[in-house]
C-alpha cells in the first residue's frame, strides 16, 4: 500500500468517525423531520475544507501525505453529500415537497456560502 493511500484512508476513517458522531449529536438535540445533522455537516464540512484547502496548499509546509490525509481523506469522508442526497430524495418520497426543496437549496446556498467564506478567510490570516 502506498503512503498517498495509506494517508487517504486514515483521514478517510477518521472523517467518517467525525461525520457520525457530529451529524447523530446534532440531530438528536435537534429533532424533528428535517435533517439538521447532515446539514449541518455538510456546511461545517464546506467551511473547514475552503479554509484547509487554502491553508495547507498555500500557507502551509505540511507535506504531500498530511494534505491528503486531511483535505481528501478526512474532509472528504466528513462532508456527506451522498446521505443529502439521499434524504432530499426520501423526504420527496414521503411527500414533504417544502421539506426536500428547503434542504436541497438551504444546503447548496449555505455550503457554497461557507466554502468561499473558509476560502476569505484563510486568506487573511
Amino acid at each position: 500500500m502506498s503512503a498517498q493511500l495509506l494517508a487517504v484512508a486514515i483521514g478517510g476513517a477518521l472523517g467518517a468517525v467525525m461525520r457520525w458522531l457530529t451529524a447523530s449529536t446534532i440531530q438528536k438535540m435537534v429533532g424533528g423531520a428535517f435533517p439538521w445533522g447532515t446539514f449541518a455537516v455538510n456546511a461545517l464540512g464546506s467551511f473547514l475544507l475552503g479554509f484547509l484547502f487554502v491553508w495547507l496548499i498555500e500557507r502551509s509546509t505540511a507535506s504531500e501525505l498530511v494534505r491528503l490525509a486531511i483535505t481528501v481523506g478526512f474532509m472528504g469522508a466528513f462532508t456527506t453529500f451522498s446521505t443529502y442526497s439521499l434524504e432530499s430524495v426520501r423526504l420527496l418520497q414521503e411527500g414533504a415537497l417544502a421539506l426536500a426543496l428547503g434542504n436541497v437549496v438551504g444546503q447548496v446556498v449555505v455550503c457554497l456560502t461557507l466554502t468561499w467564506l473558509g476560502v476569505q478567510l484563510a486568506r487573511l490570516l
